[in-house]
């Protein structure tokens, strides 16, 4: 689960409801709702979908501290360009040359991935802000996963942290399927986890019908259980 950075906010749903709703039509998931305690679950905010993207294709395959850096690093050289603290564009991404990208620290794979998605943003494939909040969740990753190095997992990201969708299931996400075998399969918390132990996505999705349409706030949990498990949350009292 990728970090919140940035201004944020609470999702603009109804998680006081929501959370009614998911502890009544499955019992099990309200216990670990109220292990858990009270949902923080924060939407970045300010973010336009190039600039979402951008961040997502720099983070993927490393350690947080490590993408934060090359992250960094991505946004200060455009400085002289765009001036300071604004984000660059897509025709600024599309004009830089190589050397730019290689002295942020970015892989050649990730280099194309960004061109890629900038010249992708420009012919109209990823869509403005404005037009994304209009678009479903199947239609926006429809669209997104076109762009090289962007799959399903990391738009369903976008849309849980950065569009505050409701109803959206990773099911291709470990710490969510770990923390849906925690809850509803026989995985212990002690236990060393094995492919085995983890729910195809067919279970998982047939189990979230009862959560409709607050499957994004249950995903959460199912992180928090990881958590609990780790012992990185303590149970709330």
């Amino acid at each position: 689960m990728p970090p919140t950075r940035n201004r944020s906010r609470p999702p603009r749903y109804d998680s006081a409801l929501a959370l009614r709703e998911l502890a009544e039509r499955d019992p099990k998931l309200g216990r670990l709702i109220e292990r858990a305690g009270p949902f923080t679950l924060r939407i970045s905010a300010a973010q336009s979908p190039f600039e979402s993207l951008v961040e997502s294709i720099v983070y993927q395959q490393l350690h947080g501290k490590a993408a934060a850096t090359i992250h960094r690093r991505l946004l200060e050289s455009f400085h002289p360009t765009c001036g300071l603290g604004v984000h660059f564009s897509s025709e600024h991404l599309l004009d830089c040359p190589n050397e730019q990208l290689r002295a942020a620290g970015l892989s050649h794979n990730k280099s194309l991935a960004l061109r890629d998605l900038a010249a992708k943003t420009l012919d109209g494939t990823v869509p403005t802000l404005a037009r994304i909040h209009r678009m479903s969740d199947d239609a926006i990753i429809e669209h997104l996963t076109q762009v090289r190095g962007i799959g399903k997992w990391t738009v369903e990201m976008m849309l849980l942290f950065r569009l505050g969708r409701p109803n959206v299931l990773p099911v291709d996400d470990y710490g969510v399927r770990k923390g849906f075998a925690l809850t509803f399969g026989k995985l212990k918390p002690t236990d060393k986890v094995t492919p085995a132990d983890l729910p195809k996505p067919d279970a998982m999705r047939l189990r979230a019908k009862r959560w409709q349409p607050w499957s994004s706030i249950a995903s959460w949990y199912l992180w928090r259980a990881c958590d609990l498990a780790s012992g990185k949350l303590p149970p709330a009292k």
